[in-house]
């Protein structure tokens, strides 16, 4: 039920929005506004994506619960959606999901609403390095009979 009021809320609170605004600085400005956000968005996402994915790539290298990296990442990518869907209040939320502070808020408030069952890692068994019994290699089946000799003399090459 709350994701259908969702859905029914936002868009009516972004019309309303762009009536108000676009009455106080006119069209142009308006757009203008939407169009920046819209860029500004994209460049902090990026920059800030990069930033979780490191932080995701060391906690794997580590062994450490990529839970909060995972999350950051995800809130980052819903941050996206939200600044490149044209809106005031869409922009708004998608910018304070850009703030790290709003996204450990949001990871605390989730965390204490998912209880996480199991969690396991696991080192690869397989040795590393060549050792083993495995032998990466190309070959080439070779008939097992000898070709038989062309008619005429030898070339040179072989000895007969």
């Amino acid at each position: 039920m709350w994701l259908f009021l969702a859905f029914l809320a936002v868009p009516l609170i972004e019309i309303a929005l762009f009536v108000q605004i676009g009455g106080l600085i006119g069209l142009f400005p308006t757009l203008a506004i939407v169009i920046l956000t819209a860029i500004l968005g994209t460049a902090l996402v990026r920059t800030q994506g990069a930033a979780v994915l490191l932080q995701l790539r060391t906690a794997f290298n580590e062994l450490r619960d990529p839970t909060e990296p995972l999350a950051n990442g995800a809130m980052i990518l819903f941050s996206g959606a939200l600044l490149l869907t044209p809106g005031f209040f869409t922009d708004t939320l998608g910018f304070l999901l850009l703030i790290p502070s709003v996204r450990a808020a949001v990871f605390r408030y989730l965390r204490s609403r998912v209880k996480v069952q199991h969690f396991e890692t696991r080192t690869s068994t397989r040795p590393q390095g060549g050792a083993g019994d495995i032998i990466d290699g190309a070959y080439t089946e070779v008939d097992a009979e000898p070709p038989k000799k062309p008619n005429g003399t030898p070339s040179g090459w072989t000895r007969h």
